[in-house]
């Protein structure tokens, strides 16, 4: 009975086994996932240094400040195309093989003129051995903007380009293959009664499809900008980088919709901005802050001109002072206005 009773009886309890400090590895990673780099500490304590060995993501940076950002990010629209004189070529030859005509191939390089022009003032562009700025190019993969590109890039010495990215992301909006004349006229006609936003093309995208695309590009853009890709921060005592210059060589509409994604503008709003010239370029360009503006480099009757609002304007003139970081809570996007119910 007694040995029944041993087996029967419950095991003793095992004594609690310590904590150990390497169950620091199994953290979540969504605890860390997109957490920044702190800055190096006055203190060095133990404890700051066990959680640094386990956490690289909290190690000091190796340089006291973000990289530069590129001081401008301009949006070219390319030159006249035989589409744009003959809507008829869309139904003989594909979207992506339409070419410039030959006055698009003057604005091209009209604009490439006006780009190094706009890149080089305030910098001694007579020095060969003095490479103070450049510019790095995202281009379509279209081919009216590829010959634009070209064009574009007849006005810079080859030390100047510091690269080039065809971009899928930025092409052209989808109208949907072949284009029969005839179609297209009562698409468009269904378009403006359905908004231009939303309506979706047979075969094709809507702006709200090039919109999600947009999307992607700008974050893949902002995390080049942020880690500095494009312009990699100085070494200590060594010589001053480049300034940097964006340029993407793209079509109307997209630019308008990147331009809506960058600045978090409403449908309203993008449905009320022109498109382009062929050939024109708008400049989004670093205030004192350090945030991309339309205000830096155009004037308010340039914006106005384009298509922006008061409210947009005063966003950009906030913009224009502003931080990287920081929120403009007046802005419409961003403050109470969707509501109806505030006094």
């Amino acid at each position: 009975l007694m040995a029944a009773a041993t087996r029967c009886a419950p095991a003793p309890a095992a004594a609690p086994r310590p904590r150990s400090r390497h169950r620091l590895r199994c953290r979540c990673c969504e605890d860390t996932l997109g957490v920044p780099r702190r800055r190096a500490q006055a203190s060095s304590g133990a404890r700051e240094q066990e959680q640094q060995h386990y956490f690289p993501e909290l190690r000091p940076l190796p340089y006291p400040a973000p990289p530069p950002r590129p001081r401008r990010i301009v949006l070219v629209r390319h030159g006249q195309s035989e589409g744009n004189v003959d809507e008829g070529a869309y139904t003989r030859v594909p979207d992506p093989l339409i070419g410039l005509t030959t006055k698009g191939h003057r604005q091209a390089e009209d604009c490439g003129r006006r780009l190094h022009r706009l890149l080089s003032s305030g910098h001694d562009d007579d020095d060969d051995d003095y490479d103070d700025w450049k510019v790095y190019f995202y281009v379509s993969p279209y081919r009216r903007t590829l010959e634009t590109l070209r064009g574009v890039g007849r006005a810079f010495d080859a030390r100047r380009i510091a690269g080039v990215r065809e971009e899928p992301r930025i092409r052209e909006q989808d109208f949907g293959n072949f284009q029969d004349r005839e179609k297209m006229r009562v698409e468009k006609e269904a378009r403006r009664r359905y908004g231009r936003f939303f309506y979706r093309f047979p075969d094709g995208e809507s702006a709200a499809d090039v919109y999600d695309r947009i999307t992607g590009f700008r974050e893949t853009l902002r995390a080049d900008i942020d880690i500095g890709r494009f312009q990699p921060p100085s070494p200590p005592g060594g010589p001053t980088a480049p300034e940097m210059n964006l340029v993407l060589v793209s079509h109307g509409l997209t630019l308008r919709v990147f331009l809506m994604r960058w600045y978090k503008w409403t449908v309203r709003q993008f449905e009320g901005l022109a498109n382009l010239d062929n050939g024109g370029t708008l400049v989004m360009q670093t205030g004192e802050g350090g945030r991309y503006s339309l205000l830096v480099h155009h004037t308010v009757d340039e914006l106005r001109e384009f298509g922006l609002t008061d409210e947009m304007i005063d966003d950009q003139m906030w913009q224009r002072t502003a931080r990287p970081g920081e929120l403009n809570y007046n802005f419409i996007t961003n403050g109470p206005s969707f509501f109806t119910h505030f006094s």
